[in-house]
Parts: structure tokens; sequence; C-alpha cells
């Protein structure tokens, strides 16, 4: 059974930092597209960063490109969302997910596992 779970969500001032974690079981990071998503209240859950199962460069949104860095490490079987210069529209709940999929992974049906959220909120 895969399981993911996040962690590394709070408040922070706008500028700020924070680091996610995502834990992964009964499945390898190192071999396993993994995505990062974002929901809004009122929204719809959206895109922010993949890293296909090749372990190529991370993709991200336009939104949080050159802000956030996804990374991995595959002995600890964790993904991480770095997030600097934090800006309040950044506030959501974060949540981490895996695919089987071979390319990068941009679609929420394209992943099969998901993880529970962390709210990351960012004030003014």
């Amino acid at each position: 059974q895969v399981q993911l779970v996040e962690s590394g969500g709070g408040l922070v001032q706008a500028g700020g930092s924070l680091r996610l974690s995502c834990v992964v079981s009964g499945r390898s990071v190192g071999s396993t597209a993994m995505g990062w998503f974002r929901q809004a209240p009122a929204k719809e859950r959206e895109f922010v960063a993949t890293r296909n199962r090749s372990g190529g460069d991370p993709y991200y949104a336009n939104s949080v490109k050159g802000r956030f860095t996804m990374s991995r490490d595959n002995a600890k079987n964790t993904v991480y969302l770095q997030m600097n210069s934090l800006l309040p529209e950044d506030t959501a709940v974060y949540y981490c997910a895996a695919s089987s999929a071979y390319y990068n992974p941009l679609r929420l049906l394209d992943y099969d596992s998901w993880g529970q959220g962390t709210q990351v909120t960012v004030s003014s």
C-alpha cells in the first residue's frame, strides 16, 4: 500500500521560506514520477511542480518558477519542495502525489496516490 505523508507547512510572512517534505512508503521515489499540487480556498487544485521517473530536471508552474525548488532524497524515500520568496497568493493546502507516468505528469488525473496535504499560510 502506497502512503504519502506531507509535513512542513505553517504560517510565514510574505518573503519568507518554508520547506515541505513528503515521506513515501510502498513506492520508490527514485523510480516514480512525483508531483506537488496546491489548493487554495474555493479554488481548484492546481499543479505546482513535478519530476519524472527518470530523474530529469523538475518542471514548475510559471507562478512558482524561480521561487520553488523540488528535490528528492532516494535514501530517505522523500521528496521536498523548498519554497522561497513566498507570496500571500501561495496560501493553500499543498499536496504531494505519485504517478506511474513515464512523462512529466501535469494533470491531477495523471496521479494515482495522494498525501493528506499540509497547510501553508503566507501573511502580507
